[in-house]
């Protein structure tokens, strides 16, 4: 039986234009052109703006994929098409194989309430209401009652790091614990699927690696589908399982941060990260051998697959053969050069 995971999220041929009629300009431009930056330059041409351009691409049940790019590149109008904030120009995005677009005003109601949590940038916190009426606001907008709701909204409250403050408003709050009200609304309704939009981007740098850090723990125990929109590549390459690059309305990059990293398909992406430390970031599955008739010599240091470069070199700097890779059985499942690790690492020139 496989183990593949199903796709959470779909998107195919997304385009949202904006501009006078833009249905029938994108139309008309896709009837003339034959690929999609051709269409996209006519629309420009035209006097449109083709925010998000043909964009395709698959996010698997309990990924978390990160949405990047500079200010202007689309992104954050690409997770509102896919959480239907905006009604996308063209194109399906399927949610669990249901497609979204076209939904159902009510439908789309149920989805909200029921399946799709969204955390934005700005906490939009109710002003009047304590930190537990907040939370379990969506709770109240099912019906649930009030006993069962506020329970609820603790337990979440607690996952949060916010046991203690079920009682302050949000102007007793710091920004950092404003957002975690933030974050624990969005899961109070045991959503599958969550959106978030540069959710950190307002808070001071330490608070802001220290909720990454809380993030990851909360994604570890909840196993929840995130798309999450972000301009920091350092962010992204400490949250994503795969990060998706976008640059005047165009997906132009989606892999691993390690693909990211050692392999930028243009000098766009190689830009974000010609500043990155390498060895922090790219693991050691990306750049192993693997298949039949491995070899490798008799020094085994303890290699895994999940290790980062630097890791891995600090284990085996002194050894000159092959070593082998351990995946998280303790099988040996590849093979890596400790000079090809080493020379990853050699900053690039123009």
């Amino acid at each position: 039986m496989s183990s593949e995971k199903k796709n959470a999220i779909t998107c195919q041929n997304v385009w949202q234009v904006f501009g006078p009629d833009p249905d029938q300009a994108l139309k008309a431009a896709l009837d003339q052109h034959e690929t999609a930056d051709e269409a996209a330059a006519a629309l420009r041409a035209s006097g449109h703006i083709p925010a998000v351009q043909d964009a395709n691409f698959q996010v698997k049940e309990g990924e978390l994929f990160v949405i990047m790019g500079l200010s202007g590149s689309g992104k954050s109008t690409l997770i509102r098409c896919i959480s239907h904030l905006l009604h996308a120009t063209h194109g399906k995005i399927l949610i669990d194989d249901e497609n979204i677009v076209s939904a159902s005003e009510k439908r789309l109601i149920e989805l909200r309430r029921n399946k799709l949590g969204m955390v934005f940038q700005h906490f939009g916190l109710f002003p009047h209401m304590t930190v537990v009426d907040n939370v379990a606001y969506p709770l109240r907008v099912q019906g649930m009652r009030k006993s069962e709701r506020l329970a609820k909204a603790r337990e979440v409250i607690e996952l949060v790091g916010l046991k203690g403050r079920e009682d302050y408003f949000p102007r007793e709050l710091s920004g950092g614990q404003r957002q975690r009200v933030g974050i624990a609304r969005s899961l109070v309704a045991d959503c599958s699927v969550w959106f978030l939009d540069e959710p950190f981007s307002a808070l001071d740098p330490l608070i802001r690696r220290q909720l990454q850090d809380e993030f990851l723990q909360i994604q570890e125990k909840l196993k929840t589908t995130i798309v999450f929109i972000t301009h920091d590549i350092n962010e992204a390459l400490k949250l994503a399982d795969r990060i998706a690059i976008m640059r005047d309305g165009k997906v132009v990059q989606i892999g691993t941060p390690s693909e990211i990293v050692l392999n930028p398909v243009d000098d766009y992406v190689r830009e974000f990260s010609k500043d990155v430390a390498k060895g922090q970031h790219a693991k050691l599955h990306s750049m192993m051998q693997t298949g039949p008739g491995l070899v490798y010599g008799a020094d085994d240091p303890g290699l895994r697959t999940d290790m980062t470069i630097d890791e891995a070199l600090a284990r085996c700097m002194s050894l000159y053969e092959p070593v082998p890779v351990h995946g998280e059985d303790g099988a040996v499942v590849g093979v890596v050069n400790p000079a090809e690790l080493a020379a990853a690492l050699q900053v690039e020139h123009s």
